[in-house]
């Protein structure tokens, strides 16, 4: 008998989940940067730039970017580290491509591979950093996928998982309702879709909370584990260090 999971609020096979994933992202793939800017009024932006400036990133240091879509947080970093230094990898063909061509014709040649979070094909011990931005909550096993990218991490290492989380609760009945009313309506007239946008709401309501995920995090292997509330907690980075 197959297991259950989340997709959205939808309940369905365990082994179903990733490939509804997968149609999600090649949907959007082509508008997925200009519905960012839409939907968070460049905030995404600033969030990104927290989390390159806290990596710190130095030349030389080996980094991988999980879920890396069009390639934010691998741009900078090439730039730190040195393009052949950054990998990238998404389970999403169309988004995997549209960060490196983006990559490429900004003249920053970084590998990249087709790859699934849980089965990383990596050695253990590769990388100094390992970074996931608003990938980790679509992940059917997130426990697995933490464990995978700890196990890649050279010790003292560090994991950081950029991810919408628990808004504070003042903000709560607002957020709620521009996420179900007028965020599927955004994706309805600019990328055409606005199923996708509306199982964007629904995952992220899903995702585990802050402290939750803090603990998942001390689960896998990671130490020193700390968090940064962003925007009222609409989205918390989070890092952790292998011993």
């Amino acid at each position: 008998m197959n297991q259950k999971t989340h997709f959205g609020f939808q309940e369905v096979d365990e082994t179903a989940k990733a490939g509804k994933v997968r149609e999600v992202f090649a949907s959007v793939a082509s508008n997925y940067d200009i519905m960012n800017d839409l939907m968070s009024g460049g905030l995404h932006r600033l969030w990104k730039k927290f989390t390159v400036d806290l990596a710190n990133v130095q030349p030389g240091e080996k980094v991988l970017d999980v879920a890396s879509g069009t390639a934010d947080l691998a741009a900078e970093f090439a730039k730190r580290a040195g393009a052949g230094n950054v990998w990238q990898t998404d389970i999403n063909e169309a988004m995997l491509k549209v960060g490196r061509d983006r990559l490429a014709n900004a003249g920053l040649a970084t590998p990249n591979a087709l790859a699934d979070a849980e089965k990383l094909p990596f050695a253990s011990e590769s990388f100094d950093l390992v970074t996931v931005a608003f990938g980790l909550r679509n992940m059917t096993h997130k426990d697995v996928a933490l464990a995978e990218m700890a196990r890649v991490l050279k010790p003292g290492g560090r994991l950081m998982v950029l991810e919408f989380s628990k808004v504070h609760p003042s903000l709560e009945k607002a957020y709620d309702a521009y996420s179900f009313n007028i965020l599927p309506k955004i994706g309805k007239f600019v990328a055409k879709d606005e199923a996708s946008y509306r199982y964007l709401a629904e995952s992220i309501r899903m995702h585990p909370d802050q402290e939750t995920l803090k603990g998942m995090m001390q689960d896998a292997g990671l130490a020193r584990v700390e968090y940064w509330n962003l925007a009222a907690g609409v989205v918390a980075l989070h890092r952790g260090y292998k011993t």
